[in-house]
């Protein structure tokens, strides 16, 4: 139901779903969020697509024809084949939701031939994942957050109690019931920040400032491990330099923060050190400095020495670190594409992490065929034309391929513009193949299935190694079985699949580990935490970039601000009959004193516009968001009449971001959300 993969027990009657719980092996106890629970109501929706459809009108009207699994995947094969005999392999781009099973795509994409594997992260943790590599050298996955052991937390941009992780959910909680504060910093006060000890209320877009001044206070006030810095910083000088004229009192004008809260606040991180998390992101989409907001987020931790340290951002372990043979990698089964990547990642862009890309860069190459054509484009479990900016210019951009292909358990807007729709079993009909989790305790896990597939929807493993065959895509092509990728997988362990049977995941340390961080070595160029990053400088970027104010929004309008909450995950659940029945809209928070001025009552339903765009929701009235914004939930105002619940309710945030593709940051990579405005009045 969302990226995290929370592990869940299924209890199963007569074929049918009963009730779905968090797993008591994997640690849950039960516990699960509303979106876990209302899995059931995906499974048997009826609005979900049913069977492979070829289309046969336009695109995006609506017009299908059914066919039979052997006839569509035979169909997509040839579709692809024709193309890269026209085009060449590097003609083929893919994109899916990224998260623990990526391996089997990353093996179909190399299996093609093609560089162009690429994840939804450009419109997600972009920024979090190169700002990590500019600090540490390692990616953001390389430390774990142990919250269980965490005496302050410190939230910026990632709303913990209501974008769920239930492991991290229960973990904050039992150690806020030890004594842990919480610190949060947003536009709006959100469910983490009614929980929280710290609340500072932000102006939209000045992250960046709060940030620069309380590095600022750790320094002058002596508030820093200075034994840890010494070992592990390099240029701190310039970092102590740099910093100097962003004091206190300068954020409180900029942030508009009360400066000695503030301090007061410094001072309560320096007495929790080193067991102190400051949250770099999740989302980090959204402003042209986010970047830097979550590079300062790293160096508080490690002027703090949290980075590593039990109770802070611990150095994430493997199997290797476990003295445990890691997973056999699907992907390993083809060599690397030696052409370079559409997208720019790794040769125009020689700064950024070459793993899964950028996408928007990727969606530019199709525009301007350049460096190369690209062609044929499929999205997997991942609906672009709803996450990304500005959908009518992603269209136009999809009318240049030859073949769009949407595999899919709901649908998108994505999917509706497709050439073919292949119909993707939920993830309670599915099995996956074996995954690794790190952290202080990593794992192995699995998904098994519940209940065989309804209508005629396919797991992915079967999809991806049936067209392997139709292709001959050689080792790909040898797999028969989910048995047989996870005997494949897992060669080298010493496991077998049994292994797995009782808790649905193998554990590869019984004790958590810890880093000796006086014998650590960094994975950056110096070995050491980089104030100045030796990459970023060669990209000609600077490593620590002078702050400039967020644009103020024009004369009546408001910037766009959005966010989760518990019920949705972004636009796949709004129409699931459970959560649509919980959540059918998502309401408008607008400041009381602008709301006022403008006549709108808590309640009323308001028009939100901008850039040819509007759309009708209801306003919620209240003096717990910014007034420079205002505040909505992402993935409504839904359009598709074959999604009967959703259609025509709520506003579609990236519907008001026109020319939203274009607005990027050059240091970190993702694309910038929050930098549009609209216009809202009380509704006619």
């Amino acid at each position: 139901m969302c990226t995290v993969r929370c592990p869940i027990e299924v209890h199963v009657e007569g074929g049918e779903v009963v009730h779905i719980e968090g797993s008591h092996p994997g640690g849950l106890n039960g516990s699960l969020c509303p979106r876990g629970g209302a899995g059931v109501a995906l499974l048997n929706d009826s609005e979900r697509p049913q069977q492979p459809l070829i289309r046969i009108g336009e695109r995006g009207e609506g017009r299908w024809r059914q066919a039979s699994w052997n006839e569509a995947l035979s169909h997509v094969a040839d579709k692809l084949m024709d193309v890269i005999n026209r085009h060449g392999n590097r003609s083929v781009l893919f994109s899916d939701r990224g998260g623990p099973f990526p391996d089997l795509h990353k093996a179909f994409v190399k299996g093609l031939g093609s560089p162009n594997y690429c994840n939804h992260d450009a419109s997600c943790a972009r920024n979090v994942q190169h700002s990590a590599k500019s600090v540490m050298g390692l990616g953001r996955k390389g430390v774990s957050y142990d919250l269980k052991n965490a005496k302050h937390v410190v939230t910026q941009t990632r709303n913990i109690f209501e974008a769920i992780n239930v492991s991290e959910v229960k973990n904050l909680t039992q150690a806020l019931n030890s004594g842990c504060k919480l610190t949060v910093i947003d536009v709006r006060t959100t469910l983490t920040a009614a929980k929280a000890h710290n609340f500072f209320m932000v102006k939209p877009g000045s992250d960046y400032a709060f940030n620069l001044a309380v590095i600022n206070t750790l320094i002058q006030k002596d508030l820093y491990d200075i034994d840890f810095v010494k070992k592990h910083f390099k240029d701190f000088d310039a970092l102590v330099s740099f910093v100097q004229p962003y004091t206190a009192e300068w954020a409180g004008g900029e942030c508009g923060i009360e400066p000695a809260k503030l301090v007061a606040f410094c001072k309560q991180l320096a007495e929790a050190a080193p067991q102190v998390i400051w949250h770099p992101g999740w989302n980090t989409a959204r402003f042209k400095d986010s970047f830097y907001v979550s590079r300062t987020a790293y160096i508080i931790n490690g002027l703090l020495g949290s980075l590593g340290a039990k109770g802070g951002l611990a150095i994430t372990n493997k199997a290797k670190d476990c003295g445990k043979k890691g997973l056999k990698a699907l992907a390993d089964l083809f060599p690397k594409p030696e052409e370079k990547r559409a997208d720019g990642v790794g040769w125009r862009y020689k700064h950024f992490d070459g793993g899964p890309g950028l996408l928007h860069l990727a969606f530019k190459a199709i525009e301007t065929e350049d460096p190369y054509p690209v062609k044929a484009y499929i999205a997997y479990r991942h609906d672009p034309l709803m996450a990304m900016p500005d959908p009518d210019a992603l269209r136009k951009v999809f009318d240049k391929l030859d073949l769009l292909i949407s595999i899919t358990f709901s649908w998108s807007d994505t999917a509706w513009y497709s050439d073919v729709v292949l119909p993707l079993s939920t993830y309670l009909e599915r099995e996956s193949i074996i995954a690794h989790k790190g952290g202080v305790k990593p794992k192995f896990f699995l998904r098994q299935r519940a209940v065989p597939p309804r209508y005629r929807s396919m797991a992915e493993w079967e999809i991806f190694t049936k067209l392997a065959k139709l292709m001959n895509m050689g080792p790909l092509a040898k797999f028969d079985s989910i048995e047989d990728i996870w005997k494949y997988q897992l060669e080298d362990t010493g496991l077998t699949i049994s292994d797995f049977k009782e808790k649905g995941q193998v554990g590869l340390t019984d004790k958590p580990i810890y880093r000796d961080m006086d014998k650590f070595k960094w994975g950056s160029p110096s070995g050491k935490l980089e104030v100045i990053s030796e990459v970023l400088e060669k990209a000609k970027l600077p490593s620590l970039k002078p702050y400039e104010p967020p644009q103020p929004p024009p004369d009546g309008q408001f910037r766009i601000t959005f966010g989760r909450c518990a019920l949705h995950t972004q636009g796949h659940t709004v129409n699931n009959p459970l959560l649509n029945e919980a959540m059918p809209i998502n309401p408008i928070w607008i400041n009381s004193l602008p709301a006022a001025h403008l006549g709108i009552k808590d309640g009323d339903q308001v028009e939100v516009s901008g850039n040819g765009y509007k759309a009708v929701s209801k306003a919620y009235v209240t003096d717990m968001v910014h007034p420079d914004c205002i505040f909505m939930l992402h993935g409504f105002g839904h359009k598709l009449p074959v999604e009967s619940r959703a259609y025509g309710k709520g506003v579609a945030d990236h519907e008001l971001m026109k020319g939203g593709l274009d607005i990027w940051d050059p240091a970190g990579g993702a694309i910038a959300l929050q930098e549009h405005f609209v216009s809202v009045k009380k509704a006619q």
